[in-house]
């Protein structure tokens, strides 16, 4: 009985009570779940609810504190207000655990109904269609980190080509890993379309670990709220920069998005030409666009594949490296030239039938010499889809 007598004085201790009864069977299991474990328990100390982890209700938080319990949380009576905080408490951490966000309401309701058990609710968060969206974004993510961390023979960054995405999915899943996996190390890192984009990829970006890393955007959250198309930054001030499916919308309607910017047909090339401005002499430039056939919108533009091209060029780049990829009855895949000039936004998934993703470059002769020695000594690894 010596076990059970130290295992009973540690929770007797840890409680700040003057005696705990427990069963001999009770107390052998304390060891095995106890706070080595990280496992919280629930004991009854006269009319309260005390987890192991919590302080009891006789200590303060300065005492508990000085007792070395520092993760100390508040005492939960057993009264139906303290009933109806416990499940809210978990509904709560269920959403933000598994989704990410905050609960629907509804949820709480059907628990306290009990229509739903915890564990049935959380069976149904994690196979939600909205939970395996995240998940599917999550996997992209990993791959992007994946490729930035494995060797390579040749300089430069990671450049995973042929991605893969089920039907039911936008192009964010092939977007995201793509782009993210080609940051190689660059200190100055400037996003465009920050506020609005998909919290899987900010999470992304912040993950990279880049020292300077600026989002801009016509709205907050963004770092800095400003148009691209008039940036207040000085020439040359990034050795990177990311345009992820926010070129299209540039100078088009933004009141889906509940910003006023000046409307400009062409306001993707004005756009273009200040990311160039900005953009160190050896900079990149990591662009995607859907692309199909024209269809202006109103709150985008979708352009060809080869009028994008011919957009970045004159805008005083030279594409390095693009690829296209088109959405399926059997999911998102690379594709040919000639099947992209068809596709249409919408055509039989949740965004665009077709997206183009392109590393440029700023059109310097050096530029174009690294092109050639690079397609010279890799013919056989082609880096264009759209080359023309």
């Amino acid at each position: 009985m010596d076990d059970v007598g130290g295992a009973a004085r540690r929770l007797r201790d840890l409680l700040g009570v003057e005696d705990v009864a427990l069963d001999e069977g009770e107390v052998r299991m304390l060891p095995e779940v106890g706070r080595s474990e990280g496992v919280a328990m629930e004991v009854v100390v006269g009319d309260h609810l005390v987890l192991v982890d919590e302080e009891s209700p006789e200590r303060g938080g300065d005492e508990a504190r000085a007792a070395g319990d520092e993760d100390a949380l508040p005492v939960q009576g057993h009264g139906r207000h303290s009933s109806l905080r416990l499940v809210e408490d978990f509904v709560e951490r269920a959403w933000r655990l598994v989704l990410r966000r905050d609960p629907d309401p509804v949820a709480l309701e059907r628990l306290g109904r009990g229509d739903v058990s915890p564990a049935r609710l959380v069976r149904e968060l994690v196979e939600s269609p909205e939970f395996a969206r995240i998940e599917l974004l999550d996997d992209g993510l990993a791959l992007a980190l994946r490729e930035r961390l494995a060797p390579r023979d040749v300089r430069g960054p990671a450049r995973p080509r042929g991605l893969h995405a089920p039907a039911w999915s936008d192009e964010r899943a092939i977007e995201i890993p793509w782009c993210l996996a080609r940051y190689d190390g660059e200190r100055r890192v400037l996003d465009v379309g920050t506020a609005n984009a998909e919290p899987a990829y900010v999470e992304g970006l912040r993950a990279l670990g880049a020292p300077e890393l600026v989002g801009v955007d016509l709205a907050e959250p963004a770092d800095v709220v400003a148009d691209v198309r008039a940036l207040p930054f000085a020439d040359g001030s990034f050795d990177l920069v990311f345009c992820v499916s926010t070129l299209e919308h540039v100078g088009r309607d933004n009141e889906v998005y509940e910003v006023d910017a000046p409307r400009d047909e062409q306001g993707d090339a004005a756009a273009l030409r200040e990311l160039h401005r900005v953009l160190a002499p050896d900079g990149r430039l990591l662009v995607s666009v859907p692309t199909g056939e024209r269809d202006d919108q109103g709150w985008q533009l979708q352009r060809p594949p080869l009028e994008w091209v011919g957009l970045f060029e004159q805008g005083g780049f030279v594409v390095f490296e693009d690829e296209l990829y088109l959405h399926g009855p059997d999911g998102w895949r690379a594709g040919e030239l000639a099947e992209a000039e068809g596709a249409r936004y919408g055509g039989g998934g949740p965004g665009a039938g077709a997206v183009l993703l392109a590393e440029l470059r700023p059109a310097r002769l050096r530029e174009k010499v690294r092109l050639a020695i690079r397609d010279a000594k890799v013919p056989d690894e082609p880096r264009r889809s759209t080359a023309h």
